[in-house]
């Protein structure tokens, strides 16, 4: 698991280990990533953008999430998880509430490899 283009699903690569005092999830081992957490404010969205060289993971934190990939759009419950490939146009907003997400991307980061699509910000 190395980069971009590898066939194995990052998804399902997912591992819970139970433990007796609760138990973890790991999303990564020993590969290059970024993780950040993104927070939404009430009623706002991110840019529908993609990127060039990264996969990203979002992981919602918090009721409210709206996840739009490809222009599918899902509201994911919290904890849900979707993978997001290089190239693929996708979105982040929230429905109402502040919310949060848990964000892994995978492969080569730069905040400058964003092509933004559509922003209600005004941004390019």
């Amino acid at each position: 698991m190395n980069g971009i283009g590898e066939t194995d699903d990052r998804l399902a690569a997912v591992i819970r280990d139970e433990r007796p005092w609760g138990g973890f999830e790991r999303y990564t081992l020993n590969e290059s990533s970024t993780v950040k957490i993104i927070d939404v404010a009430p009623g706002q969205r991110l840019s529908l953008q993609r990127h060039e060289h990264r996969d990203e993971m979002w992981v919602a934190l918090d009721p409210g999430c709206v996840f739009e990939v490809d222009g599918e759009r899902i509201e994911p419950a919290v904890g849900d998880r979707v993978l997001i490939r290089a190239g693929q146009a996708h979105r982040l907003s929230s429905s109402g509430p502040a919310t949060r997400i848990l964000e892994i991307a995978f492969g080569f980061f730069d905040e400058e490899d964003i092509e933004r699509l559509e922003d209600s910000y005004g941004r390019a």
